[in-house]
């Protein structure tokens, strides 16, 4: 193993040495990209008896409410598995999420610090995140929490690109869906395994998990966790204020984690059961002069729940019944203020095989309750159906989806997608998608106490999508076009006063955006060896004609792209990545820019014994120092966390 991990850094920081993602470089990489589906088939001809087969496809339930191989669904959809997810223990779903493909983000800090997301030009406002298939968010702020979310305690995260997931989710789905898995989902023997954990700064992990399955048809699945840290100080000095540190102290965090899945088969064709997540955690951050450190704290409590029956009443053909249950509760004594959303949703969906394709249906009522000392506004309801088509016949792959939402706040709204694919050769498919987005306003948005704005109107966009695909037993490479045009985008926008000094800011309707784009991404596995790439190019434009027409859309970058290596064996994985993010612009008038940066990371899991086995992850290796959000450090630097697992079978 060490010779392995020595021979693969040295070479990786040869590369990166001389490596600079100029133009050139990126044009060079799409030409050599241009080759692969030529290289892959010459690959096919040749004698592959000893060539191990890659998981590919690897199948999704997020891109269709059914059960779907990857290169059958028209929409770019992206599966993480448990073999990637081991490589991040101790960390959160935000780490795992940020190196994807056409993702970026920003966030004030460390571990448990205020984050965003963007995807496609949206922020994760636009994007649902969904646990086990219950929607989980903040109503006041209308994002999702990825950063409390702890990766130990998570199988495999699925990732539903675009504004199709409207018309089969609903409103906050314009942008995307990310749908993450609890353990416990196929639990294939009794076991039980502890794992405990450390890295710098203090940060320490440990947690257990039991599985246990029986021949009457139960499964159970309970996991706990505690992860902390001490931090470091995230406030970066501002030399034009003396006083701008103020409490620059370390900002550490901790959070006790729980999961629990618990399956009952009645017999061959019903199964009932329960699941839940829930994150008990506190984040420490700095704060101005008047606020004592014993203040300089936030206290949130995060997890989503379910209890569903499912009855497979033909072949093929199923229904499930779900009662299921969110939280997201923030209090913030720093501010005097907190927040406590309750999301309360009943559903009946269900798929019916059909002589050619399948139907998917559903009816949904969602009641969102939000307890909160800022403002009064507290609930919203919305009433739901849909339906669904999708068929894989002969050489053509369709998908077809309409919605319809009922709002207690706004008015109703119908949205629908419709994809098609056509396979040009056995392995080559090509394809276009259509969807439309609707967006409500968040109750921040509309009602927050010196930046209220109850006359927003809800965002609507045209969302078109074009592919081509290639895909063999060993790879999978897709390049991905998109254009987005979006009326009356919901945004933050800043406020200055005569003297050009920031004095605040609110949400209010851009009239017309823009985002263009392309997504490359191309995943190999031959002969035990791992290596692919992505490549993110993205056109986000303020287009409403108003002063800040043409202007870039705030943290949207034009640039990103990743590049990884591996060796994987029965009992070793490692991994190297190199990830390159361009510069883009803080605020919506361009006049406050972000640097680029590149940051090279490398991680293992390595199986000591059959009962013991160690994972560890090096980040930021060349200590790049590097902010994603203005005045705070993203990270301090090399950084890494390594741990190891006792499993009794």
């Amino acid at each position: 193993m060490t010779t392995s991990y020595s021979t693969l850094y040295q070479s990786l920081v040869q590369a990166f040495k001389k490596a600079h993602l100029n133009k050139s470089t990126w044009t060079l990489m799409a030409s050599a990209l241009a080759c692969v589906p030529a290289v892959a088939a010459e690959n096919e001809l040749a004698s592959q008896e000893n060539t191990p087969v890659a998981d590919f496809p690897k199948m999704t339930v997020t891109a269709t409410r059914t059960p779907t191989a990857v290169n059958n669904t028209i929409a770019q959809t992206r599966v993480i598995d448990s073999e990637e997810l081991n490589t991040y223990k101790g960390q959160s779903v935000l780490d795992v999420i940020k190196r994807q493909p056409g993702f970026s983000y920003k966030q004030d800090g460390g571990m448990g610090t205020v984050s965003n997301f963007y995807l496609r030009g949206y922020d994760n406002k636009s994007i649902l995140v969904l646990i086990d298939g219950v929607r989980y968010s903040s109503l006041s702020a209308g994002g999702s929490s990825l950063n409390l979310l702890p990766a130990e305690q998570i199988d495999r995260i699925e990732v539903l690109y675009g504004a199709s997931g409207s018309s089969m989710y609903g409103t906050d789905a314009v942008g995307g869906v990310i749908q993450i898995f609890t353990k416990g989902q196929n639990i294939e023997q009794n076991q039980f395994s502890i794992t405990a954990g450390a890295g710098n700064h203090d940060h320490y992990m440990y947690g257990a998990t039991a599985q246990f399955r029986n021949e009457q048809g139960t499964s159970l699945s309970l996991s706990a966790s505690r992860n902390e840290t001490k931090g470091y100080s995230a406030l970066l000095p501002d030399p034009t204020n003396p006083n701008s540190q103020y409490n620059s102290d370390d900002d550490g965090f901790e959070s006790n984690n729980y999961s629990l899945r618990l399956n009952q088969q009645i017999n061959a064709d019903v199964d009932v059961g329960i699941s839940g997540l829930y994150s008990d955690s506190e984040t420490e951050f700095d704060s101005g002069p008047s606020i004592g450190k014993d203040r300089t704290k936030a206290k949130q409590k995060n997890g989503a729940a379910q209890a569903f029956a499912n009855w497979r009443y033909a072949p093929g053909s199923t229904v499930k019944l779900a009662y299921s249950h969110s939280i997201d509760e923030s209090d913030n004594p720093t501010y005097s203020s907190n927040y406590e959303t309750k999301q309360d949703q009943v559903s009946l969906v269900g798929q019916h095989k059909l002589p050619v394709g399948t139907g998917i249906y559903g009816v949904e009522y969602l009641k969102q309750k939000l307890d909160s000392n800022v403002y009064d506004a507290d609930y919203r309801k919305v009433t739901s159906g849909f339906l669904g088509y999708l068929t894989s016949y002969n050489n053509i792959d369709v998908q077809a989806n309409i919605r319809h939402d009922n709002y207690s706040d706004f008015d109703d709204e119908t949205t629908y997608n419709l994809g098609v694919a056509y396979h040009l050769a056995p392995n080559l498919r090509a394809g276009v998608n259509y969807a439309k987005g609707y967006r409500v306003p968040t109750f921040n948005d509309l009602y927050w106490p010196g930046s209220e704005n109850p006359g927003l109107k809800p965002e609507t966009s045209d969302n078109y999508e074009a592919f081509l695909e290639y895909a063999t037993s060993l790879q999978l490479t897709r390049v991905t076009g998109y254009r987005n045009k979006v009326e009356d985008l919901l945004t933050y926008k800043s406020q200055f006063d005569s003297e050009g000094q920031w004095i605040g800011g609110r949400t209010e309707n851009i009239e017309k955006a823009k985002v263009e784009g392309v997504t490359l991404t191309s995943d190999w596995n031959i002969n035990d060896y791992l290596f692919g790439l992505s490549y993110d190019y993205q056109k986000a434009k303020n287009n409403s004609g108003n002063a800040n027409d043409g202007n870039d859309l705030n943290n949207r970058p034009e640039h990103k792209g990743l590049i990884y290596v591996g060796y994987q064996l029965a009992d070793l994985d490692l991994r190297a990545e190199y990830q390159y993010v361009d510069k883009y612009y803080y605020d919506d008038v361009n006049s406050n820019k972000a640097d680029g940066y590149n940051l090279v990371n490398i991680s293992g899991n390595y199986q000591l014994t059959p009962a013991l086995s160690m994972s560890a992850r090096l980040n930021n290796v060349f200590n790049k120092k590097y902010v994603t959000s203005p005045g705070y450090s993203t990270d301090d630097g090399t950084n890494f966390f390594t741990s190891l697992t006792y499993t009794w079978k």
